[in-house]
């Protein structure tokens, strides 16, 4: 049977059928889906979300180790957060077959940077696959557990966001019951202690010449003749696009096996083609190894490695040539920059911490990053997940330090606490500075659309679990000075701000009020009842000051003609924030 899949479900479909019996990730753009897609099948899957990427891999790691078939998914820089594990196991290798999914983002659509996880495999020594449609990349996944206990290691599946989140019709097959390899202690295999190390070390290069050999005679890599002037080697969705420009105008080395890359297969087709194109997203990774074996192509000098890649740009670049494009007068468009919704908890603590003054506020990962923008600009800094208290507690001991009054404030959303900004919190109490840190407990994980964590209270299976206490465990964690507020009572957030930054000492903000878009749980229902509702302006008391502009609420807009500010019925929530920034009481909830 043929059904329609993303890559994502396709690959959640490799791995229901390849026999694997534990999946772990941290949601990530835009490898999320993969996971959701495993949940289901939950009597032959353990799929569980990891509080990181560091943990889901060290998780599937164990699993492997003692005989099943494992598994782990992660977008391009969650892999730089799961390295230590990747680059030891690399050496130990496997026991029961593993998989790493390495979800790329070229273009950068929601990630902090563009990085080309290919040369992950290349530095770590483990193989690679690169699938180019959906049936590839179930199929794929198959062949890479075959391949992972064929020869004892752990096997990168390279995805990036056109093959992760576009469509193709994929042939379903039957699950492969493996059960689980018999596990036999073995320490020289699985300690890399310095001794048994230099061992591994020298097991992983005798791995490399096997699987070279086996690069040149897999059916991953292989040839399509057509015209021989030109000929293109390529691999993943640069495939698909280069076979959009020169159909069958051209031949092709499609590789599907990319590390180690096979150089004699390379040289064979290089021999037969008039003029050698390299096509490949992002960085030069075969182009480079292609051209130090001596063998002339072109490649990245015609076609750019900043952004994803598509047929005009292989167009324009390699052939001169541009597709007329529709003429339109973009001179109407209304720019519309990305804003935090109606209702959305995280705006009174945005508004309150725009309006205090002598304050660094460090950001981190989430939607919440958009308190960086107009009209809030209450954020200075985004650097990566977890990177917001450490960088206070950071900015904070060198402020203090040269005698500057500045106090850094961190904000982190709940999620990201359990990611990587507990260890940061521990941090700053260990080494005692005053930083405050605001935790936006929003009761789920907003940015990658609502996967539950471990405060939520419910698995990604859907049971019910232990919750974690946030203000428990920073109490536990050392920090004395923890306040729970509504951030949705402005009055509420600002006190609590006050006292913080009146302290000597680490302290500690939650912010806890669900997300707006959040489906309710019965835990949010039992908490927070059915608080939504309508906010209206009366505009014979509306002055059109714009205070409540201020607050960056979407639903609110200054209409010139009457000079006074009207709500948008469809976007209010009734959250109340700009009822209390009015000076004059022109807008009030009804319906109560």
């Amino acid at each position: 049977m043929k059904k329609l899949l993303t890559g994502n479900e396709a690959v959640a479909r490799g791995v229901y059928e390849a026999g694997i019996t534990f999946a772990a990730a941290y949601p990530g753009t835009p490898s999320t889906e993969i996971l959701e897609n495993i949940a289901p099948y939950k009597e032959e899957i353990i799929a569980e979300w990891a509080p990181n990427e560091k943990v889901a891999l060290e998780s599937a790691i164990g699993a492997s180790i003692v005989g099943a078939r494992a598994f782990a998914a992660m977008k391009q820089v969650g892999v730089n957060v799961a390295a230590d594990p990747l680059f030891s196991f690399a050496y130990t290798g496997c026991n029961g077959g593993i998989v790493l999914v390495s979800a790329d983002e070229p273009g950068i659509h929601s990630s902090q940077n563009e990085q080309d996880n290919r040369m992950y495999a290349k530095f770590a020594k483990i193989p690679m696959l690169e699938p180019s449609n959906s049936q590839e990349a179930k199929d794929m996944v198959k062949d890479a557990i075959k391949i992972s206990e064929m020869y004892d290691t752990i096997v990168l599946l390279r995805m990036t966001t056109r093959i992760c989140h576009s469509k193709s019709l994929v042939e379903l097959g039957e699950r492969e019951e493996v059960g689980k390899k018999p596990y036999n202690k073995n320490p020289q295999k699985y300690a890399t202690t310095p001794a048994y190390a230099r061992k591994m070390r020298v097991r992983v290069e005798e791995r490399i010449k096997k699987l070279k050999s086996f690069t040149e005679e897999t059916p991953l890599n292989y040839f399509e003749w057509n015209k021989k002037k030109i000929g293109i080697i390529s691999s993943g969705v640069a495939y698909q696009h280069a076979k959009e420009v020169f159909g069958k105008s051209a031949s092709y080395l499609k590789l599907g096996f990319t590390f180690p890359l096979p150089m004699e297969k390379i040289k064979a087709f290089a021999a037969k083609v008039q003029t050698l194109y390299v096509i490949e997203e992002v960085e030069p990774y075969m182009e480079e190894q292609i051209k130090a074996m001596g063998i002339k192509c072109i490649g990245k000098e015609k076609i750019p490695n900043i952004g994803e890649l598509n047929a005009d740009i292989i167009r324009k670049g390699l052939l001169e040539e541009e597709k007329p494009l529709i003429e339109c007068d973009t001179s109407d468009l209304v720019g519309r920059p990305p804003t935090l919704c109606a209702g959305c908890p995280h705006r009174g603590l945005f508004y309150e911490l725009s309006k205090k003054k002598n304050i660094i506020v460090t950001g981190d990962i989430g939607c919440y990053g958009l308190g960086v923008a107009d009209p809030l600009n209450a954020v200075d800094t985004v650097i990566c997940m977890g990177a917001s208290v450490s960088a206070g507690h950071g900015a904070q001991k060198a402020l203090s330090k040269h005698g500057d009054h500045m106090r850094a404030v961190s904000v982190i959303g709940d999620s990201t606490f359990f990611h990587t900004g507990m260890n940061s919190l521990l941090d700053i109490a260990y080494n005692q500075s005053n930083t405050v840190t605001v935790i936006l407990d929003n009761r789920t994980t907003g940015m990658t659309g609502h996967q539950e964590n471990p405060g939520t209270g419910y698995t990604l299976q859907g049971e019910k679990t232990k919750e974690i206490d946030i203000p428990t465990l920073c109490r536990a964690i050392g920090i004395d000075h923890v306040k729970v507020v509504n951030p949705l009572k402005l009055e509420e957030v600002k006190t609590a701000l006050n006292e913080a930054l009146n302290l000597d000492e680490p302290s500690v903000i939650i912010t806890r009020w669900p997300c707006v878009l959040k489906k309710h749980s019965d835990l949010d229902i039992d908490e927070f009842g059915d608080y939504k509702g309508l906010c209206e302006v009366d505009k014979d008391q509306c002055i059109g000051c714009k205070k409540c502009i201020n607050t960056g609420c979407p639903a609110l807009h200054f209409d010139k003609e009457s000079k006074t500010v009207k709500i948008d019925k469809v976007q209010c929530v009734g959250c109340e924030v700009c009822v209390q920034v009015c000076p004059v009481h022109a807008i009030k909830k009804v319906g109560e």
